[in-house]
């Protein structure tokens, strides 16, 4: 039962019969006082070197690795995510071909120009034509990006079977608002560089897009956002795939949260300081568990 505070009026002197400023959950506490004020939350760190920069991104984009590992979002040899260089913008650094993601340190990531050559890197060279065909397109369509993740996570390739964009049904998917898309094609593995450029076109400003009968692919000014993004919408793929099938075995449909409430939602668990506050809780876990290892 709600306490009385949040059912009954307050009597005022004047015999006035006024709604209660108590906080509804909260006896003798009241509304202004119930307010919380957001903390200032942290932001990455900035660099005046360039090559300082890039040695640390370097040692972030590798953590990605091993976060991606951890989750298993490795298969095969499927799978990629790229660094813009902050030395060198028209360039990025990728997992090389045939590494796993567990495995990966920071001296075995390459370095690729926009026209796919391999410059600089680690003892394996081999480039994945596909990460270059996706991320190459989107590297060069959005100089926002500093990070572009692309896996065959399970539930992401599932729902993207599905050939729909994600239902608001939780909290977590507005994060998602208006914010990503539908890829409607799939011509086989993306080895051809026009459709690495319609993928790009088709992301378009959007943080993320469910490419068709393929798999997830997220974006971010950092590479930590563009990390959560990945992680959270293949969950937000795995809880619409278990609620669309539990809705559906009782002849109903799932509760969509109105526009103007995910909209609300949104600027606060959407936003880029979100995505990489969010992430921060991950790569402090895989420093831990892995020490130092993938800083080499």
């Amino acid at each position: 039962m709600a306490p009385p505070s949040a059912l009954s009026p307050e009597q005022h002197a004047n015999g006035d019969n006024k709604p209660s400023t108590l906080a509804p959950h909260e006896p003798g506490l009241s509304e202004s006082k119930a307010k919380v004020q957001m903390p200032k939350f942290p932001g990455p760190p900035s660099f005046s070197d360039k090559h300082a920069e890039r040695d640390y991104l370097k040692g972030r984009l590798a953590a990605a690795f091993r976060i991606f590992g951890k989750y298993g979002y490795d298969e095969g040899v499927a799978g990629h995510i790229t660094l813009r260089d902050p030395v060198q913008p028209d360039t990025f650094w990728v997992n090389p071909f045939g590494v796993a993601f567990s495995l990966i340190r920071k001296e075995d990531l390459i370095q690729v120009d926009h026209d796919g050559n391999v410059i600089d890197g680690g003892n394996v060279r081999l480039l994945n034509s596909a990460a270059f065909m996706i991320h190459g397109a989107v590297h060069k369509a959005r100089p926002d990006v500093m990070c572009a993740a692309h896996s065959h996570s399970i539930y992401g390739r599932a729902f993207c079977s599905l050939g729909r964009k994600l239902d608001m049904i939780t909290q977590d998917s507005c994060s998602f608002h208006n914010d990503h898309v539908l890829y409607e094609s799939f011509n086989g593995i993306v080895l051809a560089e026009k459709e690495g450029r319609d993928i790009a076109a088709c992301l378009g400003d959007k943080k993320a897009a469910l490419l068709q009968n393929h798999g997830l692919l997220t974006v971010g000014g950092t590479i930590e956002a563009a990390i959560f993004w990945f992680i959270s919408l293949e969950k937000c793929c795995q809880a619409q795939l278990a609620a669309d099938a539990a809705a559906g075995g009782r002849g109903h449909e799932t509760v969509k949260i109105h526009d103007d409430d995910a909209a609300f939602t949104y600027k606060t668990i959407g936003t880029p300081k979100a995505g990489w506050f969010s992430a921060k809780p991950l790569f402090d876990v895989i420093e831990k568990e892995c020490g130092a290892d993938y800083l080499q």
